[in-house]
């Protein structure tokens, strides 16, 4: 069947402008999130894929809607969302554009040296930790949360941005993939929505961490914890205290590093706050931007 327009999805989506005020804030761009309408919501749930990842469905006033997770990764360029829907010959693509984004480039300077070049017996732990943390972040779920809103899981002074180029001592490193919120060492780190605990541990880059399941294929994850106080398996409610601001792991200073995972993709969490804190974020993060870099990962 031919491809579903995009132009036609941007008509669907504006007859529906009320009902996706409870989405996260759409963005196509890398490391954005697409929400897309897919059918009527009077027929069965569709199945959707994207770049061989299942993807969060949900209903909202009258449609489905395909909540996306764009990879920092994507170059700009035209994509498809696999969609299935229940019945004979419904398999058709949704087509969508991603646009262009550069992020800035920051410098950071780790004084212990084997956080930049781990040494042989680093690098084996390092490979262990990282097929248990791929493992985790490729959990699927298929409850869903009913609000796909978030609150800012602690409070403090946002000190660098998602996106950003990262160079440690001059080396070009993995670009940012959260939130870094600057705090005091014991701040409360509180679930900013409902979840399930699906990963907790002490990893060589990321010191103490906690994994949240929303459902769906949207996850939360909390990094360079002071201490953790949810085991897995603990079900948490939105407002619950998971653990505490710290600074292990690769890190200059105390903060909370918030990172926010759809089908498999790192994502903005601004896109996914509440819309009133999403207004202070933008200006946080805009003033970030041009402050000084303070010490933070």
């Amino acid at each position: 069947m031919n491809p579903i327009s995009f132009a036609l999805l941007l008509l669907l989506a504006g007859m529906t402008s009320a009902a996706l005020a409870e989405l996260p804030t759409a963005s196509l761009v890398p490391g954005g999130v697409a929400v897309l309408p897919l059918a009527a919501e009077g027929t069965p749930a569709p199945t959707v894929n994207f770049q061989g990842q299942r993807v969060l469905v949900t209903r909202q006033k009258g449609y489905w809607q395909a909540v996306v997770g764009l990879p920092l990764s994507l170059k700009p360029d035209e994509y498809s969302l696999d969609l299935k829907l229940p019945g004979p010959d419904t398999n058709r693509p949704i087509v969508f554009r991603v646009a262009d984004k550069q992020y800035p480039t920051e410098n950071l300077t780790i004084t212990n040296q084997r956080q930049v070049e781990p040494n042989a017996e680093d690098m084996e732990r390092i490979t262990r930790e990282r097929a248990e943390i791929d493992s985790i972040v490729s959990s699927w779920s298929d409850t869903l949360a009913d609000d796909l809103r978030f609150d800012l899981p602690t409070a403090g002074r946002l000190s660098s941005s998602f996106g950003k180029r990262r160079l440690f001592n001059n080396q070009p490193r993995a670009p940012h993939s959260g939130m870094d919120i600057g705090a005091p060492e014991g701040t409360a780190v509180k679930a900013p929505a409902a979840g399930t605990v699906i990963g907790t541990g002490d990893y060589f880059f990321t010191g103490n961490t906690v994994f949240l399941d929303h459902g769906q294929g949207l996850l939360s994850m909390y990094i360079h914890l002071g201490r953790i106080d949810v085991a897995v398996g603990d079900r948490v409610a939105r407002g619950n205290v998971i653990g505490a601001v710290g600074m292990t792991g690769r890190t200059t200073g105390a903060h909370l590093h918030w990172g926010v995972i759809l089908n498999r993709a790192y994502v903005d969490p601004a896109h996914i706050l509440a819309p009133a804190r999403s207004t202070k974020t933008g200006s946080a993060n805009k003033a970030a931007a041009t402050a000084t870099p303070n010490r933070t990962r």
